[in-house]
Parts: structure tokens; sequence; C-alpha cells
């Protein structure tokens, strides 16, 4: 028995945990689960061989000596009847035919001493002796044939009980495996719960939180909001909102790793993280991003797009509304609550720099995203790039919120966490690049601003796949003011040093930064040379891409030359005036995408 134990895949799993628990130590609640594991293990290995036998020695022998000895008996007789009746059929015959023969002769004239009809008369005889030593043949094989058939119908009900027998011993072989089980995993269970000091945290199964649909989560927490909305939005009101480029400035890695891994593991020891805001915004940010179906669901992202994209302020806002009313409940009280905290945090906006066209900028594309559609062309990563309008759906959500989503919230609303105290500092973390706040234009048309000098864009082909946005193509009304733009003094400094790097130079410096490759300049657009490069290096529209970072020049360049557009915000043209223009129908002017510099774009392309 011990040799066919040996063999057993369950035996080798047991001798790998008993070398793997060794290395750990044997009070641990990992060490005593692995050796429990190994011991439970071995006892299964051995039930098993001892089922293997039993079944070898009281079913497959007996079943074996059925199938090689008394079967092949049986079918040998059956065969050798068939063959005797068959010779003794064609035997019949030739000696029928004889028995005419001579019959046919005697009638002809043949007298009973002719020759003729003494070698008929003999053949004849010597048929009828053949017939009937063969029919003695014949019986004789049928006697033993049916001698065999009722000897295995008296043996039929034997072996029959040779499959109830099976299958007795398989069920006592489950029951044998299933109460070691059940003992084992009685004794680990209860071993675990002593080693565990707070049995509470068991209770609320945690593990299942990012990637997972929103529905499934609130079922298996049991609240209405989300466990890593909830969380992470009490520890930035302690300590976050006031924190400069909150959401913009990315967090370290490791820190966001392990965020993530404690949030879905021991979610009540998040207070560590509250010193990191940014690691806490980058952790909101990506559940929200991680979710199967974004929290503003696909099904009305046409409804979205099509509400903020109305020019009359009362009609948007009543749109909206509508929009929101037919969100599914708990997609709608994760929304409302999430809402109601971005603009507690645009409240902060003379600190955090965060308004709220800042805060729809860089959570926007988190919160809606288009379907999938099979057959496009060119896509883009969806996380690199993001639709202008969607950033109008947000932001008009956040200005709105107190319209959209009355009445007063209490943002502890599970009771699991205990916040610190808010502390009223500022970090001293660096800023990142500010987005000046934004005078709203005037939706009428007006006179076309001056253009400023062209930089020439780079043109990138768009091998990777690209998660595109529906376009709207429609003629384009007179040219709407430029949006005013007030600057602090110290965005003014900031303007006055992007305006020196605004060049072919950095926006070609940065592609090739960001890809590892030589960029190659072309000089100012235009239509000519588009088309000579078409021509010449076989170069697809459809599957180019127009990265640049004028409006007026660069996406309009692009839209003229069906190539897919996309601006960069570290240029001259800023993301307020394509909203501008958006809502004034000059659809030319508006970039299909949006990255806020060209290494986010790179990262979606293939190399």
């Amino acid at each position: 028995m011990d040799k066919r134990v040996k063999k057993l895949p369950l035996m080798a799993l047991s001798t790998t945990m008993a070398e793997s628990f060794k290395e750990l130590d044997p009070d641990s609640s990992m060490g005593k689960a692995l050796e429990m594991s190994c011991a439970i293990q071995n006892q299964l290995a051995r039930i098993l061989a001892e089922f293997e036998m039993t079944l070898e020695r009281d079913v497959l022998q007996p079943l074996s000596r059925l199938s090689e000895e008394e079967l092949p008996a049986i079918l040998k007789h059956k065969k050798s009847l068939q063959k005797l009746v068959s010779d003794w059929n064609t035997l019949k015959s030739r000696l029928s035919q004889a028995a005419k023969s001579s019959s046919s002769s005697q009638g002809l004239g043949g007298g009973p001493g002719s020759y003729s009809h003494t070698t008929t008369a003999n053949k004849v005889e010597t048929l009828k002796e053949e017939e009937e030593d063969l029919k003695k043949k014949v019986e004789q094989c049928k006697d033993e044939y049916l001698a065999d058939l009722y000897h295995f119908v008296t043996k039929e009900d034997t072996y029959a009980n040779y499959f109830i027998h099976l299958m007795e011993i398989q069920a006592d072989y489950h029951r044998k495996s299933l109460s070691s089980l059940d003992t084992a995993l009685a004794e680990l269970r209860e071993n675990h719960s002593q080693a565990d000091p707070s049995p509470s945290m068991t209770a609320t199964p945690f593990s299942r939180v990012y990637g997972v649909s929103l529905g499934t989560h609130l079922q298996e927490l049991g609240q209405d909001i989300a466990l890593p909305i909830e969380a992470c939005v009490l520890m930035l009101l302690s300590e976050g909102v006031k924190e400069e480029g909150l959401f913009r400035l990315a967090a370290g890695a490791s820190v966001l790793k392990r965020l993530k891994q404690t949030m879905a593991s021991d979610p009540r020891s998040l207070q560590e993280f509250c010193s990191d805001p940014h690691a806490v915004a980058g952790a909101l940010k990506s559940y929200l991003r991680e979710l199967p179906e974004p929290l503003m669901t696909f099904d009305l992202y046409d409804d979205w797009m099509r509400a903020a994209s109305l020019k009359e302020p009362g009609a948007r806002l009543e749109a909206l509304q509508e929009v929101c009313s037919r969100l599914p409940q708990e997609n709608f009280n994760n929304l409302r609550y999430l809402m109601k905290f971005l603009a507690r945090l645009a409240e902060e906006q003379e600190v955090n720099k965060m308004t709220p066209s800042n805060i729809a900028i860089v959570l926007g594309p988190n919160l809606l995203w288009p379907p999938e559609k099979e057959g496009d062309q060119a896509q883009l990563d969806a996380a690199s790039v993001s639709s202008i309008q969607v950033v109008g759906v947000v932001e008009a959500l956040i200005q709105n919120t107190d319209t959209l989503f009355p009445g007063d919230i209490n943002f502890n609303v599970s009771g699991l966490f205990s916040a610190p105290a808010p502390q009223d500092k500022v970090s001293d973390r660096p800023a990142s690049e500010e987005l000046p706040t934004i005078a709203v234009p005037t939706l009428a048309p007006a006179p076309a601003p001056a253009p400023a000098p062209a930089s020439a864009p780079a043109s990138v082909p768009a091998s990777a796949p690209m998660a595109t946005k529906e376009r709207t193509e429609s003629e384009v009304p007179p040219r709407p003011a430029s949006p005013k733009v007030s600057r602090s003094p110290p965005e003014v400094a900031a303007q006055a040093e992007d305006t020196a790097r605004k060049s072919t130079g950095s926006l070609a410096a940065a592609v090739e930064t960001a890809s590892g490759r030589q960029a190659l300049v072309v000089g100012k657009p235009s239509p000519y040379m588009f088309e000579c490069i078409t021509e010449h290096f076989s170069v697809d529209p459809a599957r180019t891409l127009m990265v640049g970072d004028r409006l007026e020049t660069d996406i309009l360049f692009g839209h003229r030359c069906g190539m897919t557009t996309v601006l960069t915000l570290t240029g001259v043209s800023r993301l307020e005036e394509a909203q501008a223009y958006l809502a004034a129908g000059q659809h030319d002017l508006v970039p299909h995408y949006y990255v806020e510099s060209v290494a986010d774009l790179v990262e979606g392309l293939e190399d």
C-alpha cells in the first residue's frame, strides 16, 4: 500500500507542503494552516489508495474474468455454430441439386443399371452421409452454446451486483474523505479564529474590491457606498482637501499598490495612509477606472453627451437632472456622494488650485468613458486620452451639485472608519503644473481672435488601437471669441516660462524622450505637405494622429486632412478654449482627444 500511496498526486502535494512549512514559524497562522493541510492531504492519499485497492480486488478482477474468459467462450461457441449452420445449409442445397440430377437422368432413358445412373446414385448417397454427420455437429455445437448461455444467465445477478458494489465502494470513499475534510476544516477554523484577535474583521468580505462591478461589491459589503470611495473621501477630508494639485500629482507606485492591497484585505488599517493624500487620491481614481462599467454607466453615455452639449444653461441643467434620475440607484448614491466631496474640494480652490474644471480634467475620464466598439481602425489607450465632452459633463455636475444632488450628506455613512482629526496645513509637496482659472466665455458667436504664431506639430502613426469617440460633423458657424483667462501672478510667471519652450523643438523633444525614437520634423502644417507625405510614404490619414498644442492651426489642420486630433495641454491652447469652441459648434477646432503631455500619449502606442 505504501508504494501505491507514494505514486498518488495527493501524496506529492503533502510532501511539498511538508517541505514548505518547515520554513515558516510553526506558531504563525500560516504555519499552522500549512501543517494541518499537509496532514489532511496525507490522510486523503491513504483513503484514496485503500479505495483503489478495494475497487481492484472486489470489482475489477471479477469483471476482468468475465470479459476475458467467460464471454469469449460464449462468443466462440456462437461463432462456431454460425459456421456449422452455414455449411449445413450449403450441403443440403448440394444434396437437393444432386437428387434432382438423378431423377432427370433416369427419366431420359438411363436404366437402373446404366453407368450414369449408378454414378449419380453414389453421389447422392455420399452427400446424404455428409449431411447427417454435419447435422449431428450442428446439434452438438448448439447444445454447447445454449449451455453457456444458461450458465451466464444463472450468474447474471452476480455480475450486476459488481456494479452496485462499485458505487458502494465509491460512496464509502467519498464519505471517508468528506469526514476527514470536515474534521480538519473545523479544527483549522477554530485555530485560525483563536489566532485572530479581531474576529469582526473576518465577518465582512472585503476581498472583492477593485475590478468588481459596483452592484456585486455593494451586495457583498452590505452598504450603499463603495468601500474605496468612502474610505478615500474620509481620508482626504481629514488631511487632503487643501493639498495643492490633488488628483493631478501621481503617488509612488509601491505606496499606491500597498494602499490598494490594504483596502482589499484590512480596510480598518488605513490610517497610516492619511498623511499621503496623493496616494489616497490615486487609489480612488484607480477604483473608479477599474470598474467594469463606469460609475455614470455605458447606457447613459450618449445622454450625458447630449445634455452637456446644450448651450442654454437652464436647459442643460434640466437635461442633466433627467439623466441623473435614470441612473441605477446604487450608481446614483455613489455619484451623489462623490460629487458632494468634489464640490467640497472645489471650495478650497484658492489653496489647492483645483477648480471644477481642473477636477473634471483629471477625474472625468475615470467616471465616464464610451463602450468599446468593434471595427475601430485606430484606438488609443483609454486611460491616456479623454473626450473633451466628458470633461464638460463632469464639470457641470460639480458646479451644480447642490441643484442636482440636494440635501446635506454624512460622509461617514457606514460608520466603519474613524478618520483622524483634520489638520489645517498645506502640504509642502511640489505642485503640478497649474491649470488656469477660467472665466466662462459667452456662447454667442463673435469675431475670430487673431491667430498666434503656429507651432509645428508632430504626426505620430497610430498603430495601436484607439478608444474612439463619436465625431460631430456640422457646418462651421462663425468662430467664437477666445475664452478669457485670468491668472494669478505665479501663473503669469509659469506662462512666461511656457512661452519660451513653445516651439517645434519642445514637441519633438517630448516625443523623443517619451518614445526613445527620433522625431521627424516636417515644418509648418499645410495640406500640400501632408499630401506629399501620404503619397511618398504610404501614410493612411485614418490611422494617423495629429498631435499639436494649438487649436487654430494644429487641430484645424488635422481635421481638414482627415486625421484623428489630439491636443497636448503643455502648449499654447487650453482645454477651456476647446470647450468654448465645442459649445459654439466649431467642431473643426475641437480635438478628438486631449492628453496632459506627449509622454502620456506615447504610452498608448505600440512600438
